[in-house]
């Protein structure tokens, strides 16, 4: 019977973690992986107590007991834009957009606030010296849907046609995009004296969905290539509203944990990129037809310990984005596109090209800061707290294309209470709270226009370990 629910809660897990699709705190990577590490603000790496740190530091399952981890976070993120208003208004070949089909300054704020988020690890120590770990978690974060918006241009610029005003973000419909990935973690660690040490190879598997932007039609390479060749333009068929496309890859980590005394403890972890398959039904949206990898990043951490029963702990995490064209590369990259109009002519330039423009995401660097603490008294009492700060990725000349993906969030507020009982088992919870924080930048293409992006978050985290 134990067996049985095991095996249901593995079931239950992936499909909840499948169907999850907005979880973004530092850029679309989670504040933390475990419930008790998201009670610190991701820190403690260097003094692991779960099965789930593993996916953190693969270092970590020598170091404890064998256990089962489950979990599941309720996550919150609130997205919005803010317009101000247009000198243009559409003319002169710009693309002013509103905030409702009548009326240009306000505020667009994004649907679907509320995503499960389930992660499940067991520790199997194989002798005194070595452990076997399987971690299963998500992540996401570029989840968005906004409706009642609209955009104002002309059509043929300073020719006989009208200016128009369109339902939608970029006047093509509900604009949003929905980005989910799941990460399985089969970690090997071993004991060397004071140091352990372990590997992992990292299963990952995406799913991509994007609405409402297929009025960058023209600025595919698609689009580009078929007219300069032929001289009549090809509209891209796998650009926007094509449900839902997955894709996987492989990758590995690496990690070292180090008991240099009684009293402090230094991790080590990196993740490598990790090349994934084409979104092949977006293949006239990201850069290198499709593509769509998983970035690197790179953890250390140092604990100190100096009573038993309270822990000071520093992590930083570096986060690799720019490295991931679909990311990295800014929205002024269009502008060589040849079908532009900015007197580009270089079809890579242009959407589904090799330079074509993504969200312009810088790499990301976060300091983390956590402290455990159990009352005297109360030996199977733990609380924890902590602080994270990291520069967000988002650069203002980005800011219209980043509606799509508004990934602010800077400072993050954390606490945390557990409860073991008498057979070890214990009881989890977490909660964050990242308070608003925003961007402004002009409208890329109509610079008389500002475009706030802002955002806060919330979420509560509950696990059991048995």
């Amino acid at each position: 019977m134990r067996h049985s629910k095991k095996t249901a809660w593995v079931g239950a897990t992936l499909y909840t973690v499948l169907a999850a699709d907005g979880f973004a705190t530092n850029g679309y990577f989670t504040h933390g992986v475990g419930t008790h590490n998201k009670a610190m603000a991701g820190a403690g790496d260097a003094s692991p107590t779960m099965a789930i740190d593993a996916a953190n530091n693969p270092a970590s399952g020598v170091l404890i007991d064998q256990q089962w981890n489950v979990g599941l976070g309720i996550f919150s993120p609130n997205r919005e834009y803010t317009l101000s208003g247009s000198q243009y208004m559409g003319q002169g070949g710009s693309f002013t957009l509103q905030s409702s089909p009548s009326q240009v300054a306000g505020t667009v704020e994004s649907d679907n606030n509320f995503f499960p988020i389930p992660y499940i690890a067991y520790n199997w120590r194989i002798d005194d010296e070595s452990a076997l770990t399987f971690s299963f978690y998500g992540r996401g974060g570029m989840n968005t849907e906004y409706n009642g918006a609209a955009a104002t241009f002309d059509p043929d610029g300073p020719g006989p046609a009208p200016v128009m005003t369109l339902d939608g973000t970029y006047g093509f419909g509900k604009a949003g995009v929905d980005l989910m990935q799941a990460f399985l973690d089969i970690s090997y660690s071993r004991q060397f004296g004071n140091l352990s040490l372990g590997f992992a190879p990292v299963i990952a598997y995406q799913m991509f969905e994007a609405d409402g932007v297929g009025t960058f039609a023209p600025y595919t390479k698609t689009y580009a290539n078929s007219y300069m060749t032929t001289g009549m333009p090809q509209m891209p068929q796998n650009l926007t509203n094509k449900g839902s496309d997955s894709s996987a890859g492989i990758g590995f980590k690496l990690g070292g944990v180090w008991a240099a005394s009684d009293q402090v403890s230094l991790s080590l972890a990196y993740q490598s990129k990790i090349s994934m398959g084409e979104f092949d039904d977006y293949s006239d949206l990201f850069a290198e037809a499709g593509g769509f990898d998983i970035p690197a990043s790179a953890r250390a951490g140092i604990s100190f310990r100096p009573k038993p029963n309270l822990g000071y702990h520093i992590d930083v995490e570096h986060i690799f984005f720019s490295d991931v064209d679909s990311v990295g590369n800014p929205l002024a990259n269009v502008m060589g596109c040849p079908t532009a109009g900015m007197g580009g002519m270089n079809v890579e330039n242009c959407l589904g090209g090799n330079e074509g423009f993504g969200f312009g995401w810088d790499d990301m660097t976060v300091i983390q800061l956590g402290v455990d603490w159990s009352p005297s008294g109360s030996p199977h009492t733990t609380w924890r707290f902590g602080y994270a700060y990291g520069e967000q990725p988002i650069q203002p000349a980005d800011a219209t294309i980043n509606i799509l993906a508004p990934a602010v969030m800077e400072h993050h507020f954390t606490a945390g209470y557990a409860f073991e009982r008498d057979n070890g088992n214990e009881f989890s919870i977490s909660v964050m709270y990242a308070p608003e924080n925003s961007v402004t930048g002009a409208n890329f293409f109509d610079p008389s226009q500002q475009i706030e992006l802002t955002m806060d978050q919330f979420e509560v985290e509950v696990s059991y370990r048995f």
